[in-house]
């Protein structure tokens, strides 16, 4: 089995940020969820699956090690910047935490519940659990 990114809660997520300088949180899901469904606060936005194509971006790796500078092999983990995954519930995250491990990358995480959480009864989200949920800062284009 591959290596897999630490799962957090919205909250974890948010308090490394905090307490982390160097921690990178990145939105991966597609353009049109990032720009009109919102986003947390200060997110960058790399998608790992986009339209119009909807295949994995082949591009994903490097666009985070040009995020943090070249910064793509660690000697030990505790020398890499954290990077922390958020989609829309958590899968998504999943997926691209692996790619980011198996390149090299030594600290990764993902938002367990994502920005939106899981469908409720009525198949709406943002209602048991997620960055939204939770009153975290986010925006909206």
């Amino acid at each position: 089995m591959s290596a897999q990114p630490v799962p957090l809660s919205p909250l974890e997520a948010f308090e490394t940020l905090r307490s982390e300088p160097r921690a990178l949180l990145v939105d991966i899901r597609s353009s049109m969820e990032f720009l009109f469904v919102g986003h947390p606060a200060g997110a960058v936005h790399v998608p790992w699956i986009d339209e119009p194509d909807w295949i994995e971006n082949p591009h994903f790796v490097t666009e985070i090690r040009k995020l943090l500078l070249g910064g793509a092999q660690c000697e030990s983990p505790g020398q890499c910047a954290p990077v922390i995954l958020i989609c829309r519930s958590g899968k998504r995250s999943l997926e691209a935490g692996r790619a980011l491990l198996e390149a090299g990358l030594g600290q990764v995480f993902h938002v367990e519940e994502g920005f939106e959480g899981e469908l409720n009864e009525q198949h709406q989200r943002s209602t048991i659990g997620g960055w939204r949920f939770h009153g975290l800062p986010w925006e909206q284009c």
